[in-house]
């Protein structure tokens, strides 16, 4: 009998350690422009990679000018392990401070914050604009979610099979007078 609870505690042991999986907290990789980097050209975006794949929702990127402004232009674009943020264009020289927030799933905020410096010419230019016509236009076309129409729908179906029973349920409990 002891032999035989040894062996359940055993099993039940190694299920749960086997179920548990790896833990791995997500990192930073890299980052454009790279920590305590001194740019002499304004770069227009800020990008960060990390070890696993980010979430589309959630995440920020901040970035503050020497004089305590915001120098980011509120853009945020995720692709897989890479999160880019536009920037405005940089005009005064000093140190420039990102904060981030970057989120995965199933696992805690990658927070942290750096900085580069940035040495503003003394005349500063920025190229005449590109006009784009519509059909050369970089897809800011909204991705395929189908997370919510899915749980709409299932949302829906639940509510009907619950109503069905209980027409049945009550029409079992009449017939039962």
């Amino acid at each position: 009998m002891r032999l035989h609870k040894t062996l359940v505690g055993t099993l039940l042991a190694l299920i749960a350690f086997a179920a548990t999986g790896s833990a791995s907290a997500n990192s930073l990789v890299n980052t454009t422009p790279a920590a305590g980097a001194t740019l002499t050209s304004s770069p227009s975006a800020i990008t960060i990679t990390t070890q696993s794949p980010l979430i589309d929702v959630g995440n920020s990127i901040t970035v503050m000018g020497p004089q305590g402004a915001r120098v980011d232009d509120g853009t945020l674009t995720v692709n897989g392990t890479n999160v880019v943020a536009g920037l405005k264009l940089l005009t005064v020289s000093g140190i420039y401070s990102v904060s981030y927030s970057l989120l995965t799933d199933n696992d805690l905020p990658l927070e942290g914050t750096y900085t580069f410096s940035f040495t503003a010419p003394s005349v500063i230019t920025s190229p005449p604009p590109t006009i784009i016509s519509p059909s050369e236009s970089p897809g800011n076309t909204p991705s395929n979610s189908v997370g919510v129409p899915t749980l709409i729908i299932g949302l829906i179906l639940t509510a009907v099979a619950v109503f069905l029973f209980l027409i049945f349920y009550a029409w079992k409990l009449i017939t039962k007078r």
